[in-house]
């Protein structure tokens, strides 16, 4: 597709940008004429040799900044930031499962990750007036799965109100702040979750599937997000062409989440 070279000249990052939801929209932004650099813990899953690649860990205050020193000294400054970044590796079973390291590095990965980077990439795109902050949460922000995820619910929900206080502080100053919260995305994580289910309860794929969107409460839609569609829509709030939107949510669910 022909995205009229809109974003030529911007530097781009995203953030757990090797795999799935980061990698397509890593990919949406390339295609679109951006400079794109991708971070993650581990390599990318298949080498793009148009993505520069800097390997981080963003729950460590340490590997955070060693990544803004390297984008800045080679790029000299960062245009847009997808924090996409997150993870939930905690136990089930509610609240008595859960430990204080469980809770601690949840916010790390998901709240306090993204408010690191914001906090070093934003004073360059203040002083230039200019520069968008993607903030990638979760309709768990608002629908949360208590017995399953409930501190990346929580982390979640705090980087939503997050992202509308800090747009509400640097918008005036030229820079745009905005939330995407997905519903459920089919990416390989998922797709292997769906498996486990499968086998665990001597099923089909198809029914593990159903089972998930009968858990969520159903999907309107019928199915879970493509990576590339949530990537589509990050890829227009970056462009000229979202200009004036900010310090707002977009939620992408099929229709998810019951009430308005």
């Amino acid at each position: 597709m022909d995205y009229n070279n809109e974003l030529s000249g911007k530097i781009a990052l995203v953030t757990g940008g090797t795999k799935g939801t980061g990698k397509a929209i890593a990919e949406r932004l390339l295609q679109a004429g951006a400079t794109v650099i991708i971070t993650a813990r581990n390599f990318p899953e298949e080498e793009n040799s148009k993505l520069h690649f800097i390997p981080s860990d963003l729950s460590k205050a340490e590997d955070t900044q060693k990544l803004v020193n390297e984008v800045l000294s080679i790029y000299r400054r960062l245009d847009i930031l997808v924090n996409n970044l997150g993870s939930s590796t905690t136990p089930a079973g509610g609240f008595n499962a859960l430990s204080d390291e469980d809770w601690a590095s949840t916010l790390q990965a998901n709240l306090l990750a993204p408010v690191r980077l914001d906090r070093a990439f934003l004073p360059q795109m203040i002083e230039r007036k200019s520069g968008v902050i993607i903030h990638i949460a979760s309709i768990q922000g608002k629908l949360p799965l208590y017995d399953s995820t409930l501190p990346y619910a929580a982390a979640k929900a705090a980087l939503r109100n997050y992202s509308k206080s800090l747009s509400n502080e640097v918008t005036p100053k030229g820079v745009r702040v905005l939330a995407v919260s997905p519903g459920w995305i089919n990416t390989s994580a998922s797709k292997a979750f769906l498996g486990e289910i499968a086998r665990n309860a001597n099923s089909t794929v198809e029914e593990a599937q159903q089972s998930v969107m009968n858990a969520l409460g159903g999907i309107p839609y019928g199915r879970p997000a493509e990576p590339e569609e949530v990537a589509e829509l990050v890829g227009f709030l970056v462009s000229p062409r979202a200009n004036y939107l900010t310090g707002t949510e977009y939620v992408i669910d099929g229709g998810t989440v019951p009430t308005i």
